[in-house]
């Protein structure tokens, strides 16, 4: 039986089939190079192009992959939180499948320790500045 997941990697994914060949073994190398046990969460939000039927061929040959197949399109926001309820590790990373978030930088995350950690390009200096006002004291990286 495999150990509990320390670490979980939630994808939403929407007719992302041709980018999920290189994100899958990307992100589990990273996650292996850090050496404890993890689960990728992979919400499919409705795909058309087959990205179901290659996290299910994917997950029989990688127990760690858990795939979720939404009804229908809903948003990212929908997959998003359906892989939340899903993820049983003790610390949760939301990642794009697109590689816009480099799993190369999973082990630094994940070295530096709980925080809140806003992983997404923001153009605006006033919605930046605006961040760690929101968050309480000490939670923001």
């Amino acid at each position: 039986m495999p150990q509990a997941p320390e670490i979980s990697i939630v994808l939403p994914v929407h007719n992302e089939a041709a980018v999920l060949i290189e994100t899958l073994p990307a992100v589990r190398s990273a996650l292996e190079s850090i050496g404890r046990p993890f689960e990728i969460v992979c919400v499919d939000d409705g795909s058309a192009d087959g990205t179901a039927a290659l996290l299910d061929d994917a997950a029989r040959n990688e127990p760690r992959l858990v795939p979720l197949h939404l009804t229908r399109r809903f948003g990212k926001e929908a997959a998003l939180a359906a892989g939340l309820e899903a993820a049983t590790g003790r610390a949760v990373i939301l990642m794009d499948a697109d590689l816009q978030h480099p799993p190369a930088l999973l082990r630094e995350m994940v070295r530096s320790g709980p925080r809140v950690l806003v992983a997404n390009a923001v153009r605006s200096a006033a919605v930046m500045a605006a961040i760690p006002a929101a968050l309480p004291a000490g939670r923001c990286a």
